[in-house]
């Protein structure tokens, strides 16, 4: 469901770069150079946040077997494509508005990878809207489909970008207000996952969340004014 994810984007930044009137092949390669990146730092975030588990056995951090990627990781591809884009002679803001649309293709599809595989799994429910669905140990219980939940919340902004797209804002618009709607409903989502992982105590993926939607605000007043 990754690689599904991966062409998916790969299909709809060309779309997007076409819309955006950027150079199709040089965003292309763009996006499949900054994959390194965003792969390698997602699975560096799991990692971060599931320590206790890697540190008793270091060598499962890169057991590809075992998956484990964090959504929010991958975003060090942010500030680490400023000399590749400026190298392709790509604007920076109107690249991330075409790739924003990447990212959400690649994580509708990535989501049900987790459904299929147990991991970032709902907390038990009674509820009739619960589905049987397994945790990463293969435990079947009724729970609350947070996979689904998040896939169908990439897909509605993925449309909710399409439309913002066609006002034809400020560069960094689409990116920031895709950003900062992710992060929030990240923060609704959030507590419905079975598993909270915590860093020295601390509910990192929540802060993370709270912490990308204000970098988002900022973004957005900044691109609006």
């Amino acid at each position: 469901m990754l690689y599904l994810g991966i062409v998916a984007g790969l299909a709809v930044g060309d779309l997007g770069a076409h819309a955006e009137r950027l150079d199709p092949a040089l965003v292309y390669v763009a996006l499949l150079l900054l994959l390194v990146p965003a792969l390698l730092g997602a699975r560096l975030a799991s990692v971060a946040g599931n320590w206790p588990a890697y540190r008793a056995d270091p060598g499962l951090i890169w057991r590809r077997s075992d998956g484990g990627q964090a959504m929010y990781g991958g975003l060090v591809a942010v500030p680490l494509s400023v000399p590749l884009l400026a190298t392709l002679h790509l604007p920076f803001a109107a690249f991330w508005d075409v790739a924003a649309f990447s990212m959400l293709s690649g994580m509708a599809f990535t989501r049900v990878g987790c459904l299929l595989n147990g991991c970032c799994a709902g907390r038990p429910t009674r509820s009739r809207f619960g589905l049987v669905l397994p945790d990463p140990r293969g435990v079947r219980v009724r729970r609350i489909p947070t996979q689904l939940l998040e896939a169908g919340l990439a897909v509605a902004l993925l449309a909710g970008s399409a439309a913002l797209a066609t006002a034809r804002p400020a560069p960094g618009v689409v990116f920031a207000a895709a950003l900062g709607a992710y992060a929030a409903g990240r923060l609704l989502l959030q507590p419905l996952r079975e598993r909270q992982p915590r860093l020295a105590g601390v509910l990192t993926l929540r802060i993370a969340s709270a912490g990308l939607l204000a970098v988002a605000l900022v973004g957005l007043v900044v691109r609006v004014i």
